[in-house]
């Protein structure tokens, strides 16, 4: 597939970055490399990015987008994301095609995590 003007990068805003590296390293085994104090890029998650120190925070009751990962496992995922200390928002519902639930990281940015219906 082409990378010609496809999704390439994602840069999330966080209000504590050791905290969200944490976060994402104990739930999701994600590792990081630090570009200064208020930057770090994490890569082969799906799509590469970074985390920025901010004062603001992505949530969608501001009209932020909301970045979804996938789970083969749903509970399993959503006690990985309480177990290293994410906020559930919106316990897992179903919507058309599938579940998910949406958490806070500590951090303050809100993510979802879906999976198909049977899954």
């Amino acid at each position: 597939m082409s990378r010609h003007e496809k999704i390439h990068y994602v840069e999330c805003p966080s209000r504590d970055l050791a905290a969200t590296k944490r976060f994402f390293g104990k739930a999701f085994g994600w590792t990081f490399e630090d570009y200064g104090p208020d930057y770090a890029a994490f890569s082969n998650q799906g799509v590469d990015g970074g985390f920025f120190t901010s004062d603001l925070a992505a949530r969608t009751e501001t009209g932020s987008a909301l970045i979804v990962l996938y789970s083969d496992d749903l509970e399993g995922t959503l006690g990985k994301v309480e177990a290293a200390g994410g906020q559930v928002i919106k316990p897992i519902f179903s919507f058309p095609g599938g579940r998910r639930f949406h958490f806070t990281e500590p951090g303050g940015s809100e993510w979802a995590v879906w999976s198909e219906a049977g899954a």
